[in-house]
């Protein structure tokens, strides 16, 4: 691990920030963050198979679990907690971890990414199993807390992806299916938190949104199965509903979200 090189922690392209007029700092953040997207769109094949068999792991009643520390680790929690209320599925189908637990989400926890157990030891809270998948996240691939959580998995037949952005990482090696985002020195350098994040963020947006899919969650191009949690989704409830079975206006189809609490029953118990 000594001799592997992070592209990751490669000097940023741009010197001398702290000189710079605050216009040519954002555009040259834009223009590193453009880049993003193209070094998905390279993976995506690779993404694709990971997605696949996520989503026939979880038709058969297994789970998907995303792991990581500090940013990758919060990006996790944050793609797995808004699918409950995006999809109305169980909290526990989509778990998010990040070394540190909670608290880890607004504070750093010294050390937490260092422990070659305590991520095993997470996943196994959640009983772990054959059934399930179980996806790395980490900007550097060498964050002990995710490798050896993804070891242990293998060890213990789960499959495992990941999502990193140095390409030939120790974490790709203890992934079956990884997804190595080579989006190239950040802005400033070594701040994981911008290119190699955002390409996270995607890439989690892109596989839980197409596995929702494929779950049947979505019909047509609309969230049937979302909590109506606040008035703003009720709102739009409505009007789905309203589109899906014309004749009805907005107070009857109100008064059916509130009755049976989401578009797709509502639809069935009018016969839609």
């Amino acid at each position: 691990m000594a001799s592997f090189i992070k592209i990751t922690e490669q000097p940023s392209a741009y010197r001398h920030l702290e000189k710079m007029p605050v216009a040519e700092i954002l555009t040259h953040i834009n223009d590193e963050d453009k880049t993003v997207p193209y070094a998905i769109e390279k993976m995506i094949p690779q993404i694709e198979r990971l997605v696949v068999v996520a989503v026939d792991k979880m038709l058969a009643g297994g789970r998907l679990f995303y792991i990581g520390a500090g940013t990758s680790g919060r990006l996790a929690i944050v793609d797995a907690s808004e699918c409950p209320p995006t999809y109305g599925v169980s909290p526990n189908l989509v778990i998010g971890i990040i070394a540190g637990g909670k608290k880890a989400m607004t504070q750093p926890v010294e050390f937490a990414e260092d422990s070659l157990t305590q991520g095993w030891d997470d996943l196994q809270k959640h009983h772990v199993n054959n059934k399930d998948v179980v996806i790395g996240i980490a900007a550097s691939g060498t964050t002990p807390y995710v490798i050896a959580a993804l070891k242990n998995c293998r060890e213990n037949g789960i499959i495992t992806g990941c999502i990193t952005n140095n390409p030939g990482s120790p974490l790709t090696k203890q992934a079956d299916y990884p997804i190595e985002l080579a989006v190239g020195p950040e802005f400033v350098t070594g701040s994981t938190r911008m290119k190699s994040g955002t390409s996270q963020k995607l890439v989690l947006n892109m596989i839980s949104t197409a596995i929702m899919i494929q779950l049947g969650r979505v019909e047509d191009n609309k969230m049937v199965n979302m909590q109506l949690s606040n008035q703003k989704l009720l709102d739009r409830g409505a009007k789905m509903l309203m589109e899906k079975l014309p004749g009805t206006d907005y107070t009857k189809a109100k008064a059916l979200l509130v009755k049976y609490g989401s578009v797709k029953k509502a639809m069935e118990s009018a016969g839609g």
